[in-house]
């Protein structure tokens, strides 16, 4: 089995360590509704991408109706 002939520097184990971030994914405001997205999708609370609707949202009050029946 390898074993290293000299002891690891603190600025190596920190190189090591820098690659374990979690990544936060970018985001933009909607053109459309002013809710923050990310870049490059479909807005969820509107539906729209780059001026056009782009599919049909659901309304959460209508699923809120429905469980109280």
């Amino acid at each position: 089995m390898g074993v290293p002939k000299k002891k690891t520097t603190i600025t190596k184990r920190g190189f090591r360590q820098s690659h374990q971030k979690v990544a936060v994914p970018a985001m933009v405001e909607c053109s459309h509704c002013h809710a923050l997205m990310q870049s490059h999708h479909v807005c969820p609370s509107c539906g729209y991408y780059e001026g056009r609707k782009e599919k049909e949202v659901v309304v959460k009050e209508h699923k809120k109706k429905m469980k109280g029946r």
